[in-house]
């Protein structure tokens, strides 16, 4: 009887040892390497590539970017000559300094669909200041770079981020990524700073909103985080109301004797301004007489309950969607709201 023990033991170890095998796999099977872990070849190919489409862009040569674009882009490059033609007037002239980039080496799309790269030395705690994390889904198995550019102009400065995917000897664009690194001359620090003064002041909703901005301005991608994003991150936690819409749960406003579920409510920057955006589930809107009058009944009911945003935010939009994903919108400037 004394045999059993020892063989209980001997499968258990050979578990723990498939068990780490696995994972072995599985850590090798996507990893990534910052600009200074590449070989100075790999290195010289991405950036140089990022440059020419950079130019191209400035350029707004988007027939050139479509034809060096990977065959998924190409088919359909709609989405990307839009993006080009309105991030026009703070392309055109600039140049553009390359900040960072990263490899990332997707040997195995991961079997639940999410696809993790973490790039650097991580502490004990987490990030440094030279790591970042990439979190993607369903990306097919191949290489991809990650360029982080600075595009300055006379008139602006630009985060333009380009992924590309490594197709036989040549890096392909598979992705474009533009946006302003300032809001009418304001970078993340003033509106981490806002939001630090709104949340002493108690106008925590106003603090959410800019802690949001100042995270958003600090990062060129929405699905990377270096040590300056998390920390923002953890602060604006403390500040996060908890009647406002979040982790796809609605919240109910009333608008005179109607009730409206909002959806979601968070800045944006619409031409030079940061505005507010509120997204509520409509039944239908097709009836856009209809749905403009409701539009504007809960940016009333908006600025009603939180009337600290009038002083935030140069205009609210709200748009009503309905169970199919479309929407009608309505921007009204704050003087406007009454």
């Amino acid at each position: 009887m004394k045999p059993a023990p020892l063989r209980l033991n001997f499968v258990a170890l050979c578990f723990a040892l498939s068990l780490l095998i696995l994972l072995a796999r599985t850590l090798q099977a996507q990893t990534c390497q910052t600009s200074s872990d590449m070989d100075a070849a790999t290195r010289t190919a991405i950036t140089t590539a990022a440059q020419r489409y950079f130019d191209m862009a400035a350029k707004n040569d988007s027939a050139s970017l479509k034809q060096n674009a990977i065959p998924s882009m190409a088919s359909d490059f709609s989405g990307i000559e839009s993006l080009l033609k309105e991030r026009q007037p703070d392309l055109t002239g600039s140049q553009a300094t390359v900040k960072n980039s990263f490899l990332l080496d997707n040997q195995q799309s991961d079997p639940n669909g999410r696809d993790e790269f973490y790039c650097g030395v991580f502490a004990k705690n987490g990030q440094t200041a030279n790591s970042a994390a990439f979190y993607l889904s369903n990306l097919p198995p191949a290489k991809y770079a990650v360029v982080l550019l600075d595009g300055n102009s006379t008139k602006a400065r630009t985060m333009f981020t380009e992924i590309l995917q490594q197709m036989g000897t040549d890096w392909k664009l598979g992705g474009l990524y533009i946006k302003p690194a300032q809001i009418a001359g304001h970078d993340s620090e003033w509106f981490l700073n806002q939001a630090r003064q709104y949340k002493s002041k108690g106008q925590m909703h106003n603090a959410w909103f800019y802690y949001l901005e100042a995270r958003s301005l600090s990062s060129p991608l929405p699905f990377m985080s270096t040590l300056a994003t998390d920390k923002l991150y953890d602060e604006a936690q403390t500040a996060q109301p908890t009647d406002l819409p979040a982790g796809g749960k609605t919240t109910d406003i009333m608008a005179g004797t109607t009730s409206y579920k909002l959806s979601a409510v968070f800045p944006e920057v619409v031409g030079t301004d940061l505005d507010l955006i509120v997204r509520y589930q409509s039944a239908n809107v097709n009836n856009t007489n209809q749905a403009y009058q409701d539009n504007v009944a809960v940016m009333k009911a908006i600025v009603t309950k939180y009337p600290e945003v009038r002083d935030a935010f140069a205009a609210v939009v709200a748009r009503a969607v309905d169970s199919t994903g479309r929407d009608y919108g309505t921007l009204l400037a704050m003087k406007d709201i009454k």
